[in-house]
């Protein structure tokens, strides 16, 4: 039974590390930066070199493809993205490229012919943290969003979708369109604390919870902080303080499974002698029922008319929305096998993330393969993983997708 080459796949995870890293030991490499494009390039000669082809659609996505032996076949997709959040860590997105890359050397180590092409894609900004909303091009390719929206989306400087791509020399001509895909996997790590704490190697996740975000405005009346009486007061931010505990006690509502959260806010005018007039915010809620995901926004409606009561307008609007998705369990069947074959632990899982496979899963065959990560900690620069986990996820994706890929 082949196995990768883990000393080139952890070198290969080291190097890609030094593209936007940080002095804690984390990344930046935000979507169509400067940093993105030197990644980007730096794979593209990696796939090049190693004899495979790599193509560029209009919303960015590459393409590396590992021809088969029938090339009219539907080919098995892997990969992620290689975009992170702002002081983000070495593992997240990147970790399921690299192993992609490292599966397809792999095969050209063992001289293995597969019946299918096997295709490695890096997705264009997953993360949603410079253009929102997060799994943009993989949403373009599936269909959820249409490519003209896509490329007017802006960062906070203006700068748009479609601009960044032409800054950075990957806007392609061909258009982000799917192509039919006989298998899908996504190998990530758990993002969570579940997999270490209970000490077992791999995660087979048979679903994704969905997510609802929205952008609140709340609008009360700028005031001397001197003069204007408490009683006279229509202030944005202790109205603001409300809505986040409410908001906190919506998740709780709807626990162990229901996530709810308030990760950004500005506060107009930020003065410290000024009653502020406006709190704009974004609320995330997840979950993986669509009953309570309706339930939890409907709680989140009420809460902003109860504000009313402050003097205080609060206006509720819905910009990201997808349902929960589950897995194809042909897939999930794959990598359990392969589990049960290389002798590692596993457990199905749900994911609490988003990923682009969740896009993907609905227009094809796809599951996800998860490893551990060090207490759980992601989106941070102390993201870490271990070299014998990253080993043991390639090992798991190789046989997945060689398995599929073998199926004529």
């Amino acid at each position: 039974m082949i196995r990768v080459n883990a000393e080139r796949l952890w070198s290969t995870l080291e190097m890609m590390a030094q593209i936007g890293g940080t002095p804690a030991g984390g990344v930046t490499r935000l979507a169509l930066s400067e940093e993105d494009r030197i990644a980007r390039n730096l794979l593209r000669d990696w796939a090049l070199d190693a004899g495979f082809t790599c193509d560029v659609d209009s919303m960015g996505n590459m393409f590396i493809r590992r021809a088969g032996k029938k090339p009219q076949l539907a080919p098995v997709m892997t990969g992620s993205h290689v975009d992170t959040q702002p002081l983000g860590g070495n593992y997240d997105g990147v970790y399921g490229v690299l192993a992609g890359l490292e599966l397809l050397r792999t095969l050209n180590d063992n001289n293995v012919e597969t019946e299918r092409d096997v295709v490695l894609v890096n997705w264009t900004n997953e993360e949603g943290a410079r253009f929102a909303p997060a799994m943009l091009s993989s949403g373009v390719w599936t269909g959820q969003f249409s490519e003209a929206y896509a490329h007017a989306r802006a960062d906070i400087d203006g700068i748009t979708v479609g601009e960044a791509l032409e800054s950075i020399g990957y806007r392609g001509e061909a258009p982000a369109r799917a192509f039919p895909v006989h298998a899908c996997y996504e190998l990530h790590i758990e993002q969570g604390p579940i997999l270490e704490d209970e000490a077992i190697d791999i995660g087979l996740v048979r679903a994704a919870m969905g997510q609802r975000w929205f952008t609140l405005t709340l609008d009360g009346f700028a005031a001397h902080a001197g003069t204007t009486p408490m009683h006279s007061r229509r202030d944005a931010l202790t109205a603001f303080a409300e809505l986040a505990l409410k908001v906190e006690e919506i998740g709780y509502r709807h626990a162990p499974d229901g996530r709810a959260t308030i990760g950004m806010a500005q506060v107009t005018p930020n003065s410290r002698n000024v009653v502020p007039s406006r709190v704009v915010c974004s609320v995330e809620f997840r979950h993986p029922a669509q009953a309570a995901l309706e339930a939890m926004e409907a709680a989140l409606h009420k809460v902003a008319e109860s504000l009313s009561l402050r003097g205080v307008l609060a206006l509720v609007e819905r910009i990201f929305d997808y349902a929960p998705i589950a897995f194809d369990a042909e897939c999930l069947a794959r990598s359990e096998k392969a589990v049960a074959e290389l002798g590692y632990s596993s457990k199905p899982m749900v994911s609490g993330a988003g990923h682009d496979a969740c896009y993907v899963s609905k227009i094809a065959p796809a599951s996800m393969i998860f490893i551990p990560c060090v207490k759980g900690v992601s989106h941070n620069e102390a993201e870490r993983i271990l070299p014998e986990w990253s080993e043991k996820g390639a090992n798991v994706l190789l046989h997945s997708v060689l398995s599929a890929a073998q199926e004529s």
